[in-house]
């Protein structure tokens, strides 16, 4: 299972929100500016690094450039996501260094384009977000319900050749409440599925746990940024089984 700490983006700076909410916005310079949090969890032995625009997201502006240098500041896989709706958006991100895109509203909204970047890139490098709130799927920004449960929405993407799927649980999202074990352990049963999993994790028996159940990969933010969860030991613990 791949470690994957969060690095959300909000005017230049890290920061982490609870449940979403820019009003409940905790930001955390004191790490040091973004690239050097990126580099810090590389150094602590991340698989790859979860790197959200959050006012792409809101329709609120972009943190591209910043996104680039820690693109460029890292030797590990970076996963971006937030306000990727469009194709030349997600292209551009794709041939900037970009391991990985993760998109949501584009996948509900044009089918067609995310075809097009599956043929393009190849099912790695796309991924499809499932946020959702009580198992059912939100998109822009998590402002709008879809009225698809996860499981139904992952049978829809599995059917056009994706094969990786960010399951979020907003409303555990920041709360260190630990995670949505059952959706996701019904998510995990999917063939041919490759679950990343966020929002809750708080404790490193969150992470054994999901280990367990058989996710691929887990974003941990909050936990990290809080001092609740080392990485250090984490990484450790979960690798050595």
């Amino acid at each position: 299972m791949k470690i994957i700490p969060a690095v959300d983006l909000m005017d230049g700076k890290v920061v982490r929100l609870i449940q979403g909410d820019p009003r409940a916005l905790k930001a955390y310079g004191h790490l040091g500016d973004p690239v050097a949090v990126a580099k810090r969890w590389e150094e602590y032995g991340a698989d790859a690094l979860h790197v959200i625009d959050l006012d792409a997201a809101l329709d609120r502006g972009s943190n591209l450039g910043v996104i680039k240098k820690i693109a460029q500041g890292v030797r590990i896989p970076v996963q971006v996501g937030g306000g990727i709706r469009t194709l030349e958006a997600a292209q551009n991100l794709l041939r900037v260094g970009i391991d990985r895109i993760i998109v949501g509203s584009l996948a509900f909204k044009e089918l067609h384009t995310l075809k097009r970047l599956l043929e393009e890139f190849g099912c790695d490098r796309v991924a499809v977000a499932l946020d959702h709130r009580n198992g059912e799927v939100m998109v822009r920004g998590w402002r709008t319900a879809t009225k698809l449960e996860v499981c139904e929405a992952m049978e829809r993407f599995l059917s056009l050749g994706v094969n990786l799927f960010l399951i979020t649980s907003i409303t555990r999202d920041g709360t260190l409440q630990g995670p949505d074990y059952s959706l996701l352990a019904e998510a995990c049963k999917r063939s041919g599925a490759r679950i990343i999993a966020a929002g809750g994790v708080g404790c490193l028996e969150d992470l054994i746990a999901l280990k367990r159940i058989g996710v691929w990969g887990v974003v941990v933010g909050k936990a990290l940024y809080e001092g609740v969860l080392d990485l250090r030991e984490a990484v450790r613990i979960v690798k050595g089984g």
